[in-house]
């Protein structure tokens, strides 16, 4: 098949690279963002020019430019691997057999642009991956394939997506191609009395407080670990925390600085407490907690969230 790309970063360039060394397809185009200024070439951008695969870089791809390129490749499947620009129905629509895209949720729970943050911090224990054929909708078009996982109860963001929905969503696309190729990819519609949508997890989302139970501190912490960051306060000035355990009973106030030891500093929460093993001021790095409290003079009984 002839097969256009739209994607970008490492996941990007993972399904390219898988593509390629399959060695079935003819990859006609990959279509990524526009390398900035002084900036590298995205990572699948860079793959691309190496595995001599034509690249193609707009900033938007909804404008008309972008979709006569797109026309022009003449792909006949396109595959849609991270992608944070609106693609347009003309562009989708376009392939003969159609455009598929990777989700990682089990649509059609936790549509939106941060569906891996928001199932760990609800606290739930499975979660998975959608590789469906999108339509006009946001992320509401007909089932391909899914895959399930577990959520660990020591699994950060970054542990989710990096060791278990990226490589195994690598894997669905390339399953994924070979049924389309056979002519036996579904098409199973979605059950709108499923659905769940959340939008960007954002920073202020993730305020912890204390007072709250230490599951969902806890779960808050990890599910935004590393990014947005979940953060509370310390003498006004704003703290992300990362590298969170759950710790025990205690009867301190929450919020309150139970111990400072070199694996972190525990803090009490409404029934329990949770260590923080590394942190992050506003503007600078990522330290460990234990030389944050020295450097900034933390001592036992200190309130955080002040």
């Amino acid at each position: 098949m002839r097969i256009s790309i739209i994607g970008q970063s490492a996941f990007g360039k993972s399904v390219l690279e898988a593509l390629a060394k399959n060695n079935v397809d003819e990859i006609v185009g990959v279509f990524a963002p526009p390398t900035r200024e002084g900036r590298p070439d995205d990572p699948i951008s860079e793959s691309a020019h190496a595995l001599n695969v034509p690249v193609f870089e707009f900033k938007r791809l909804r404008d008309e430019e972008a979709i006569t390129q797109f026309k022009t490749v003449q792909p006949e499947l396109c595959i849609m691997a991270f992608v944070t620009d609106i693609v347009p129905m003309e562009m989708i629509n376009y392939p003969i057999l159609g455009t598929i895209q990777y989700h990682p949720s089990l649509l059609p729970l936790h549509r939106g642009p941060s569906s891996i943050n928001w199932p760990i911090i609800n606290g739930e224990s499975t979660t998975g991956l959608t590789i469906f054929w999108p339509d006009n909708g946001l992320d509401t078009g007909p089932v391909l394939m899914q895959k399930t996982v577990e959520i660990t109860t020591k699994e950060t963001l970054g542990d989710l997506y990096f060791k278990k929905l990226f490589p195994l969503g690598v894997e669905a696309i390339i399953e994924s191609v070979e049924l389309v190729r056979s002519g036996k990819a579904p098409k199973i519609v979605q059950d709108e009395s499923m659905a769940t949508y959340e939008g960007w997890c954002k920073a202020d989302d993730v305020q912890v407080k204390w007072e709250e139970n230490t599951s969902t501190v806890f779960n808050m912490i990890r599910g935004a670990d590393p990014q947005p960051g979940a953060n509370t306060t310390f003498n006004g000035t704003k703290l992300s925390l990362y590298d969170a355990a759950a710790s025990s009973d205690n009867t301190a106030i929450p919020g309150t600085v139970i111990s400072i030891g070199e694996f972190g500093i525990q803090i009490s929460t409404g029934d329990g407490a949770v260590n923080i093993g590394r942190v992050r001021e506003s503007g600078s790095g990522k330290v460990t907690s234990s030389e944050w409290a020295e450097s900034v003079g933390l001592a036992v009984g200190d309130l955080l969230g002040t």
